[in-house]
């Protein structure tokens, strides 16, 4: 069988982007790549390359740090995704966000639907959107379908901040960034969040924002 048409210029990408060692540079909005949308994963890269692309995504995420990343952060336009969150927050947040430790996973061509009307509300950033954070309401529940890296079905819900994460992720393979969803009132940079709305909740924001919340 013949490899799928973009397969060597996807790979050669890979390889590119791998030779240089450590970290990968992670893409800044205004890059075409972040609006463009990705290609399904069809073993453009092969298991060996995959296996190593995916470790650079790991510890690339890592370095940010981020709970989660997409290849086309990274420049890479596949549908691939890798999240982990061991979620070192105050109980009062954790329970406030519904966040929960995951472990490292890869996603290999995810889609998720709402699984439930219910939607929640929380400041949320981006590696790619480095310095600011904005409220982005969000499905408080969704059920995802992906493969693993090994081609392994997944076919899960995901609630609180796991939800949060695969919606964000998953996104980022549709060319849709977390500003594109957000209460644009809120935006303020990373240092104002910290002096003024570090909070489980966004309540407060919102009345001294002027926006609402779900």
């Amino acid at each position: 069988m013949a490899p799928p048409r973009d397969c060597a210029p996807l790979a050669e990408r890979v390889e590119e982007l791998l030779a240089a060692g450590g970290p990968l540079p992670i893409v800044a909005a205004g890059q075409p790549v972040l609006r463009r949308g990705t290609v399904p994963y069809d073993g453009q890269l092969g298991p060996a390359l995959l296996a190593r692309f995916v470790e650079a995504l790991r510890v690339t995420m890592h370095a940010a740090p981020g709970v989660g990343l997409a290849a086309p952060q990274v420049g890479v336009p596949l549908r691939i995704a890798v999240l982990e969150d061991p979620a070192p927050v105050p109980e009062e947040v954790a329970a406030a966000r519904g966040r929960v430790p995951q472990p490292f996973r890869v996603l290999v061509n995810p889609v998720y639907e709402p699984a439930g009307g219910a939607r929640a509300a929380f400041f949320e950033g981006c590696l790619s959107v480095p310095g600011w954070q904005a409220v982005v309401a969000r499905h408080a529940e969704v059920r995802l379908r992906a493969e693993d890296e090994h081609g392994r079905p997944l076919d899960e819900v995901f609630t609180g901040w796991p939800a949060r994460i695969v919606q964000h992720e998953t996104d980022h393979l549709d060319g849709t960034l977390y500003l594109d969803r957000a209460e644009l009132r809120s935006l303020p940079t990373n240092e104002a969040v910290a002096a003024l709305w570090n909070e489980p909740a966004p309540r407060r924001a919102a009345e001294a924002l002027g926006f609402e919340l779900p």
